[in-house]
């Protein structure tokens, strides 16, 4: 069974980084794509970042672009997401998802079978 866990949100400042990142267990995950969605309150939910294991194809949200990078720790056997120049309209729950591999890594939630619970990441004016 494909468990996901998020971790590393909090309250921080305009201007400051923050570090998620996805535990990933119960699978190989080497032919997986794994991605960061977001969910604000009284919007849809947002595609961030995507990359496959292997760490190829590595795509971002125009809106996060060179703020944002997605990773992998092999040792942890993470997938992590780190945030840079933070802005108050990055305020969003992030979750983690997971999927059999499709090149390249769809940005639509829909594509994706396996969910985190969810990490609350708020950015302060």
């Amino acid at each position: 069974q494909v468990q996901l866990v998020e971790s590393g949100g909090g309250l921080v400042q305009a201007g400051d980084s923050l570090r998620l990142s996805c535990a990933a267990s119960g699978r190989t995950f080497s032919s997986y794509a794994l991605v960061w969605f977001r969910l604000a309150p009284g919007k849809e939910r947002e595609f961030v970042a995507a990359m496959l294991w292997s760490g190829c194809s590595r795509r971002y949200a125009d809106s996060v672009k060179g703020r944002f990078t997605i990773s992998r720790d092999n040792a942890k056997n993470t997938v992590d997401l780190q945030m840079n120049s933070l802005k108050p309209e990055d305020t969003a729950v992030y979750y983690c998802a997971a999927r059999f591999t499709v090149y390249p890594p769809p940005i639509v939630d829909q594509e994706y079978s396996y969910w985190g619970q969810g990490t609350q990441v708020t950015v302060s004016s």
